[in-house]
């Protein structure tokens, strides 16, 4: 017995007909006859010395050989079809595939990219909004955008600006809530989505930072941020926004923190690609784009004192 790989047609073909466990579509997915892609399985199994199927009236079936050889060949032609994506987009100077959460999509990067387009009309921006971790090979993703805290083995990550939290709310509503104890009678509207934070960054916890003994009644709950932003652009009451998520809407005046006390979380947005891709053109201007808007509100995010948290 030979260790010597059998050809890579005939791999092929193995691992679309135990996929479909049909020689016919496993045909008509490679574009063959049903007779090529039976000959090609044949050649397959003189080569192993076994049988891979074993050929039913209308169906077929593995034997315990190809359910041994499945798994791997299925792997193995993922993994070639990944690294031969990477490779693709290695030569691909114009399009950029960028996955962030959907809050950070929605309320940093949408109202942001005309500009981006604006400077860069030679690049294609194509993004996923999920908070799903992906897999830069496996789903193609150049850039991701990234809340936590970290750390990020084998990426280049470049942590963005701090991270902080501070009570929101419209023009009108800063005039019914004219200082932080009045908060108490608020609707306190929580965003759900930074629940992992440890210590917590929460109403009671902004409360006994500012020393102000109440315990707040909090209003609706909402998992994403974008929405709890939403709800207090709305009237609904006041959230505790995160400085990425609300800066612009600060800065143009649709929301206000009348209040100027910021509790940090301790996490960051970073800035993630595979080592060695931050090189690359269109990652590059998209690195430099992020850093200069951050820098166009970094006068709002300094007027704010951070406070102490807490001891548990």
């Amino acid at each position: 017995m030979t260790d010597r790989l059998p050809p890579l047609t005939a791999l092929r073909a193995f691992d679309a007909a135990a996929r479909h466990m049909s020689f016919a579509l496993a045909a008509a997915e490679l574009h063959v006859t049903p007779a090529a892609l039976s000959f090609q399985i044949k050649s397959l199994e003189e080569h192993l010395g076994a049988p891979l199927f074993r050929r039913l009236n209308r169906a077929v079936e593995l034997t315990e050989a190809g359910r041994a050889l499945a798994p791997a060949a299925s792997d193995g032609f993922q993994a070639l079809a990944a690294g031969w994506r990477a490779a693709q987009r290695l030569q691909d100077h114009q399009t950029l595939t960028v996955t962030a959460g959907p809050a950070f999509t929605a309320k940093w990067l949408a109202p942001r990219l005309f500009d981006f387009a604006q400077s860069h009309p030679d690049i294609e921006l194509r993004f996923s909004a999920s908070l799903r971790i992906m897999d830069f090979n496996r789903d193609s993703i150049d850039v991701a955008i990234r809340f936590g805290l970290g750390p990020d083995p084998g990426l280049y990550s470049l942590p963005l600006a701090d991270e902080w939290v501070v009570p929101v709310m419209t023009p009108e509503m800063a005039r019914k809530y004219p200082t932080p104890q009045s908060l108490a009678d608020a609707v306190l509207i929580v965003d759900e989505s930074i629940d992992f934070l440890d210590p917590p960054i929460d109403w009671p916890t902004w409360f006994r930072a500012m020393d102000i003994d109440v315990m707040p009644n909090t209003g609706p709950r909402f998992s994403q941020g974008d929405h709890a932003i939403d709800a207090a652009l709305a009237g609904v009451g006041v959230a505790l926004g995160r400085r990425a998520l609300v800066i612009k809407d600060l800065a143009d005046g649709r929301l206000m923190a009348p209040f100027p006390k910021a509790l940090p979380t301790g996490a960051r947005f970073r800035f993630l690609c595979p080592e060695g891709t931050e090189t690359r053109p269109q990652v590059q201007a998209f690195r430099t784009w992020i850093l200069r808007e951050i820098e166009k509100t970094a006068h709002i995010a300094q007027s704010f004192d951070l406070l102490d948290p807490p001891s548990k």
